[in-house]
């Protein structure tokens, strides 16, 4: 009889009826196995007795034989453990559990050799980066590891591409916390398209910008405005570039600038801001990889938000910006730029733009209504102030930390949202200002611009189980375990998701391919190097921060990335120049957080320590790269 298991749980059960066995009240016990095995790893191995408090427990003890080795167990709370069974010979291993000498079960089980575990993850990185596309790469990886848990044969090759939705992608679906970062997510990117529909948005730009009468005075709103529409990338790209055109454009600050300005206050700060159209996202991706751990008692949410103080390179790149408004230094490609603007007054680089603006509309205020700034704050402050609340009443424990680090964050963020969400919808309804038609179009316009990211964090999700299922990451610790020194691991994370999401363009891909990969082998290392007890967890904080700062490094240099096109977009300037003229400042504070940040503080500095170091370094770059640029003030400002 040949086993096939059923992934519908995150574990293959097979329940084993006794035939023509006499066994005291027992009558069936369940084995747990892998649906493939790895050659030369090692695996416990479970029996359970669901039957324990009822029978002879002790006369039930059964034995292992997989071809000619016979194992012994040792007992547990629920049954028996088969530690360090370890299959070498293939491609199929039979497996019999006996009990008083006989065979109860017989099953013949794949093995496939351990190093094609870590293909559909390396596969799928291989191909983003050769096709620069994400979606097909994740989907190749799927197929990938779903053939290889049907052991590599030829009738799995085929059935393989079809349990990869079927059983995969719809079981990450099926999810009920994955449902509810969907959820939550599309209600704040739908609150988002509310308030940029009926003039919210609008009112706090013209809030901000009030005073700006200078060409410092008028970057620093810019900068002020990118750090106040903090929960989400692509509502802060379109609206504030957008919106800030026509002041920057009086100032003479170039379309490069602004473009850069747009870019740097988006994804830098939609990955560290607590409260975000990402969080969801992030949250997610790191609660499926420390799933399994063993001996981490900590929440996804709680782990995030410790690991944004090792989170270099989304500070300095916003601190840069604030450096070279204040500074009235530039660098590079900008000081040409900026010099023919305050020069000239021609803004626009010379290379005429040919990139579209549709997505603009999606996100464009109504005519006629009024911009009032208190239609997009009251919302945001609801979801600000309801995230805190859920924390605290899902929460247990007497200080806050432990409180947070026990809350149900994913309900938390649910009712958070949907507060949210009908706090924008009632305030525009009572105001007249949308009808109920266009409220429930620009909901919809908003929660659209998250499909694509969906669909990418579902395939995610998928990837996710198939390397688990494979044990991926036991396959890592065996090879990599000894010979890596924990400290190393943060920045060779940071540097590989940089890479990855410079290469496809996408800071999301890059999460989603290398969270569940990577946070396995790092607790693994720290605990062949006793670096899990004790409570400090630095290493582990630094490997998560390294996978999203990395990512968004990555992707705040990459031309391909959706958000530098959209910036590109939002400020009328050419792509091309936008990316030409914005690469040196990402490259600097990129430098200054790998190697005064990330590095350092992987081999024992505190934190607080790196970021200082971080930041001077930050500034003396710019001091010694850059040039001064006269401050521009209109004619007839005072």
């Amino acid at each position: 009889m040949r086993h096939r298991a059923v992934s519908w749980a995150k574990r293959f059960l097979i329940t084993l009826t006794f035939l023509g066995v006499a066994t005291a009240n027992a009558s069936d016990l369940e084995l747990e196995l892998p649906q493939v095995f790895l050659s030369g790893i090692a695996y416990d191995l479970t029996v359970v007795d669901p039957d324990l408090n009822t029978t002879d427990h002790g006369q039930l003890t059964p034995l292992l034989r997989i071809d000619d080795v016979l194992y012994t167990p040792s007992e547990s709370a629920t049954g028996w453990v088969f530690s360090g069974v370890v299959m070498d010979k293939g491609p199929v291993s039979r497996i019999a559990l006996e009990v008083r000498g006989e065979p109860v079960y017989v099953a013949e089980v794949p093995i496939i050799p351990a190093w094609v575990s870590v293909l559909p993850p390396l596969v799928a990185i291989g191909m983003a980066l050769l096709i620069r596309s994400v979606l097909p790469a994740l989907m190749l990886g799927l197929w990938l590891g779903a053939w290889a848990l049907e052991g590599l044969s030829l009738k799995g090759f085929f059935v393989g591409l079809f349990t990869s939705f079927e059983i995969y992608v719809a079981n990450a679906v099926a999810d009920a916390d994955h449902a509810t970062i969907m959820l939550f997510t599309f209600m704040i990117a739908g609150m988002v398209g509310v308030i940029s529909r009926n003039g919210g948005m609008r009112g706090i730009v013209e809030w901000i910008i009030t005073g700006a009468n200078s060409a410092k005075r008028g970057q620093l709103a810019v900068w002020s405005l990118g750090l106040l529409i903090f929960f989400d990338d692509y509502s802060n790209t379109l609206v504030v570039g957008n919106t800030s055109r026509s002041i920057t454009d009086r100032l003479r600050i170039s379309r490069e600038k602004l473009a850069y300005l747009v870019d740097s206050t988006a994804a830098p700060l939609a990955t560290v801001a607590l409260v975000t159209t990402w969080i969801g996202y992030q949250v997610s991706l790191i609660g499926d990889a420390i799933e399994p751990l063993e001996g981490l008692e900590m929440s996804a949410y709680s782990i995030f938000l410790n690991s944004i103080l090792f989170s270099f390179y989304p500070f300095m790149a916003i601190l840069l910006v604030f450096l070279v408004i204040t500074t009235g230094r530039e660098f590079g490609p900008m000081l040409s730029a900026e010099r023919r603007a305050r020069s000239t007054g021609v803004t626009a680089p010379p290379v005429k733009s040919t990139v579209g603006q549709d997505d603009e509309a999606a996100l464009a205020m109504k005519q006629g209504v009024p911009p009032r700034a208190i239609n997009a704050l009251l919302p945001v402050a609801v979801m600000i102030v309801g995230i805190l609340v859920g924390l605290y009443l899902t929460g247990e424990g007497d200080t806050i930390s432990e409180i947070v680090g026990s809350a149900n964050s994913y309900r938390a963020l649910m009712w958070a949202s949907l507060a949210s969400a009908l706090t924008a919808i009632l305030m525009t309804a009572a105001q007249r200002l949308l009808s109920l038609d266009e409220i429930v179009d620009a909901w919809v316009s908003g929660a659209r611009f998250t499909f694509i990211a969906m669909i990418i964090l579902v395939l995610a999700w998928s990837m996710s189980e198939i390397s688990r299922e494979l044990h991926t990451a036991d396959f890592l610790i065996a090879s990599l375990g000894e010979t890596i020194p924990a400290s190393a691991l943060p920045a060779a994370i940071f540097v590989l998701a940089a890479f990855t999401a410079f290469s496809t363009g996408s800071s999301w891909g890059a999460m989603g391919i290398l969270l569940p990969l990577v946070l396995p082998l790092c607790w693994a290392i720290m605990g062949s190097q006793g670096l899990t007890s004790g409570g400090d967890y630095a290493i582990l904080y630094a490997s998560v921060s390294g996978v999203l700062a990395g990512a968004v490094w990555g992707d705040h240099c990459s031309p391909i990335s959706d958000t530098t096109v959209m910036s590109s977009l939002s400020a009328g300037c050419d792509h091309i120049e936008h990316v030409r003229t914005q690469l040196p400042y990402a490259v600097l504070a990129g430098a200054a957080a790998l190697l005064f940040g990330t590095i350092p503080t992987s081999l024992g500095l505190p934190w607080w320590v790196g970021m200082l170091l971080a930041a001077t370094v930050t500034a003396l770059g710019l001091r010694l790269l850059g040039q001064p640029v006269e401050d521009y003030r209109p004619a007839g400002d005072a």
